[in-house]
């Protein structure tokens, strides 16, 4: 089987990846988020790791706009992988001559506190990926530029370890999902997500379909909304919910739920990540 994901080699989606298809997998590392997507899509993988939400910095706005907009596959699995962070830079750089921080903008917003108090006048770059900003900075040679990102990243690089565990919190997790051209069977212990829109912006408008979940005693487990992308006020929103689409109170619940809506989106059902 082979997985493709946010390369390169060293990020946190890597890990997801190993986390999801085991160690003897074949992982694929791609560009860019749409990249996944491609690459499942055009076959060359069997399925694809992409981030959906983090603990701090919240939804995983690119990917969320993947699967609203632009793709037909479905989620097969979640992986949650808790989040340590580090500060890399170049052989035998100090922290007091860093004068500028890259990473991806998720691994900028989730060591915020740490940036403020230690080094607030450098310059924030956003980078593609955790791995390729650690990376950049470990072969660039400059004492004065330093990365965000996992440590295995910097130990793969050869960076030096400025300062560890530079997270804004401990708890700090993300959870990335699977896509796939199919989702996940039935497995007894399962969750949906789903996303829709209101016929009219009404009041009331949202209460009437979510009340749907409550009256067949599902367990929402996220509720969020995204732009359409077709003017202000009008949102997706995207549901979460315990039980798979094939159960019989999800099936009547999603029935009557595409009665209510204006569009509905069924992105896939697949077994509750479970860890160990």
């Amino acid at each position: 089987m082979t997985t493709a994901y946010l390369g390169p080699p060293g990020t946190f989606s890597e890990e997801a990846a190993l986390l999801y298809a085991g160690p003897a997998a074949a992982l694929v590392p791609v560009a860019s988020f749409p990249a996944v997507v491609a690459a499942v899509e055009g076959g060359e993988v069997a399925d694809g790791v992409l981030p959906i939400e983090n603990s701090l910095e919240g939804q995983v706005t690119p990917v969320l706009d993947l699967l609203i907009h632009q793709t037909k596959l479905k989620i097969k699995a979640e992986v949650v992988v808790p989040v340590r962070h580090v500060l890399a830079g170049a052989p035998g750089a100090t922290l007091e001559a860093i004068t500028l921080v890259t990473s991806h903008p998720q691994g900028l917003g989730q060591c915020r506190r740490f940036l403020d108090r230690w080094l607030p006048h450098v310059e924030r770059e956003a980078a593609l990926s955790t791995a390729g900003a650690v990376e950049a900075v470990a072969t660039g040679g400059d004492p004065t530029r330093a990365a965000i990102g996992p440590a295995r990243a910097a130990e793969r690089y050869g960076a030096t370890i400025l300062a560890e565990d530079i997270q804004d919190a401990d708890g700090n997790e993300t959870r990335f999902v699977v896509l796939g051209p199919e989702d996940a069977p039935p497995s007894g212990s399962d969750k949906t997500s789903l996303g829709f829109t209101v016929k009219a912006n009404v009041p009331g408008a949202l209460l009437e379909i979510l009340v749907v979940f409550a009256d067949q005693g599902l367990q929402m487990t996220k509720v969020e909304s995204r732009p359409t992308k077709g003017g202000l006020g009008k949102y997706v929103f995207l549901v979460d919910l315990e039980g798979h689409r094939g159960d019989p109170a999800v099936a009547d619940a999603l029935t009557r739920v595409e009665e209510r809506c204006a569009t509905l989106w069924i992105f896939g059902s697949y077994p509750r990540f479970s860890p160990g």
